[in-house]
């Protein structure tokens, strides 16, 4: 996680002029498109290009969000840019939740070449993936008190979001709800990331969960999917944009908080192995449900369940990124197909622990 990720095969020039076209058959013929740049810390899955448009003599900072090619192997089957445009509008117009202010969605491809989305651009800092914010940094530099009021604040989102009520025809673009639904998304996508390549480790995990299932997974909300620092955006510790909302689905709470824990132990264990102190008294389990309970009443349930299946999750993920590295000649095959699990270590101490617990 030191170097920087190829994930795109589109030309950043063409795109630009392409995206010109389209924008002057929507404001004008006056209307440009500023060169065009990629993010470099954060974001593997969707293509997200950053750009200045600017038409009746104003400009207006853009970021558009495009499916991947085929070509560049993608991390997810598909996307639903449609439904992330959707709940962008209504995390920040029902949830009050500062989504960034959705501007078009263009569901025909031909413009760019697949569907898009174009979002206004906000102002502030992201925490990196690329180098891990828990290698050093102004988050992992700040005092402990702002790093205090960054993790409240960014819990303070899940509470909002998950305490907001939608109507069914609001959440009917995030497919089945329920938890059961979720996990066997989560094979069906296992088995799509990986097809004859089985990972073990993986499928050991998933037979964990049917093990340890919960007698009562609790009620179901909308959930963000992605619910991690690194998709937010803040200034003065505070969230001022929340960003990457491909992964949403209605399921229980504990999705969400385990998500947000697990992705700062994920980077947190990177660094610890890299013998750094990282950030250990940061998105602490108990700390961050302390918090949650406070501003909603609700008592997270299960997390020892909710916590194998974040690492489940990230572990489907990681390993569809070594194969798109692989597809790029950054990496090769590893001889044991566990190894294709950048966080291998992690999910078998999880393993290794809950097993003995029980």
């Amino acid at each position: 996680m030191t170097e920087q990720l190829r994930t795109s095969t589109r030309d950043l020039e063409e795109l630009r002029k392409r995206a010109t076209v389209w924008l002057r058959s929507r404001v004008g013929a006056d209307a440009t498109v500023s060169e065009m740049s990629r993010p470099s810390e954060n974001g593997l899955s969707s293509e997200t290009l950053f750009f200045t448009a600017t038409w009746d003599g104003q400009g207006t900072r853009c970021v558009a969000r495009l499916a991947p090619a085929v070509e560049a192997v993608p991390v997810f089957p598909s996307y639903d840019l449609r439904a992330q445009f959707h709940i962008m509008r209504l995390a920040r117009e029902k949830a009050g939740i500062p989504a960034p202010r959705a501007l078009w969605f263009e569901p025909d491809p031909e413009p760019l070449g697949t569907p898009f989305f174009v979002m206004e651009r906000a102002e502030g800092e992201v925490p990196p993936d690329v180098m891990p914010y828990t290698f050093g940094g102004w988050l992992h530099d700040a005092s402990p008190e702002d790093q205090r009021r960054l993790q409240d604040e960014s819990v303070r989102l899940l509470a909002a979001l998950h305490q907001t009520a939608f109507t069914p025809e609001e959440l009917a673009p995030f497919g089945a709800a329920g938890l059961r639904a979720h996990v066997e998304a989560q094979r069906a996508y296992y088995a799509w990331a990986h097809g004859e390549c089985r990972v073990p480790l993986l499928e050991r995990a998933f037979g964990w969960l049917e093990e340890h299932w919960p007698d009562d997974p609790g009620p179901d909300v909308l959930t963000w999917g992605d619910a991690r620092i690194g998709n937010v955006m803040y200034q003065d510790f505070t969230p001022v944009a929340v960003l990457d909302w491909e992964m949403a689905a209605v399921g229980p709470r504990e999705l969400d908080l385990s998500w947000m824990i697990f992705l700062h132990r994920f980077f947190q264990d990177i660094t610890v192995g890299a013998g750094l102190p990282g950030m250990p008294g940061f998105m602490r389990r108990e700390d961050v449900c302390r918090t949650y309970r406070e501003l909603t009443g609700y008592e997270p349930r299960d997390l020892a369940f909710y916590e194998m299946y974040a690492a489940l999750r990230h572990g489907v993920i990681m390993a569809r990124i070594w194969h798109r590295r692989i597809h790029f000649g950054e990496l090769t095959m590893p001889d044991d197909p566990d190894d294709l699990v950048l966080h291998r270590a992690t999910i078998e101490e999880l393993l290794g622990g809950y097993e003995a617990a029980s």
